[in-house]
């Protein structure tokens, strides 16, 4: 089951436009941060912090996972969705980055709409490996199965916190939530992109946990070698959430790599 993983530490202001909400920070070439299931914007905390001094706006769309009809919760929609805010966001071009389902979404929107990426950064992301989006669905009522999954994220079971298996466990303990959190991950394992990725041309950073249990190493190389255009790093002692568990790394392998390419 793919976590990951709410929090409450966020302290910016959520805007508010039409069916969009979403964070905005800094000013420079766009990138839309876009998070995973069960996924809280503060994830991206270390990411809010280091980069908009740096030349870059960061944008971080709140997914309406949990709002749509059961019809529209699947990744094409929110592939969509995102090429959507894209639009209303007035944007040619924007970078996009994804954790887990978040990575998904955000490749299969490349695929759609490649005019639209200049660039996309997946960590932890799903799309290729079923077990990162089913291998065990969440069990209602059940407060240690949560605790377990959720410390199995990280590297460091200590991240999962009472605050974090708290809301989780509030989650899969919502009838209307469970429902859709089971709809989108059976979608994601529907969305299998392994014959897709070759013909992706975009510049594309792959950033992996070498501890991911979610999406382990081997996913990531497998992504590393099907897509065109990819640059593969490592952070050492990490789980599933790279941005999260390790920000300071996670942010130096990435801003290298913007640099690197000229973004």
């Amino acid at each position: 089951m793919c976590l990951l993983i709410a929090a409450t530490r966020m302290t910016n202001k959520l805007k508010q436009e039409g069916k969009f909400s979403y964070i905005e920070v800094g000013e420079g070439t766009p990138i839309i941060i876009l998070h995973g299931l069960m996924g809280g914007l503060s994830n991206f905390d270390g990411v809010l912090q280091f980069f908009p001094d740096k030349g870059y706006t960061l944008v971080i769309p709140e997914l309406p996972i949990y709002k749509m009809s059961l019809l529209k919760t699947n990744v094409k929609y929110f592939a969509k969705y995102v090429s959507d805010f894209i639009d209303h966001k007035g944007y040619s071009e924007v970078i996009l980055l994804g954790n887990s389902l978040g990575g998904h979404i955000g490749l299969l929107c490349t695929k759609m709409y490649p005019e639209k990426i200049k660039a996309l950064i997946i960590t932890g992301s799903s799309g290729l490996y079923e077990s990162a989006m089913g291998e065990s669905y969440p069990k209602r009522g059940d407060r240690d199965y949560i605790q377990k999954k959720a410390e199995n994220v990280f590297y460091d079971p200590k991240i999962a916190t009472k605050e974090i298996v708290d809301e989780v466990y509030e989650t899969v303990n919502d009838r209307n939530k469970l429902i859709r959190t089971l709809s989108i991950a059976k979608s994601a394992i529907r969305h299998n992109m392994a014959k897709d990725l070759p013909k992706m041309k975009n510049p594309t950073c792959i950033i992996w946990g070498e501890n991911d249990n979610v999406t382990p190493p081997e996913v990531a190389k497998e992504f590393h070698e099907l897509l065109p255009d990819s640059n593969l790093y490592w952070i050492e002692k990490c789980g599933h959430a790279a941005m999260m568990e390790r920000p300071n790394e996670f942010n130096a392998k990435l801003y290298t790599w913007l640099q690197e390419r000229g973004f």
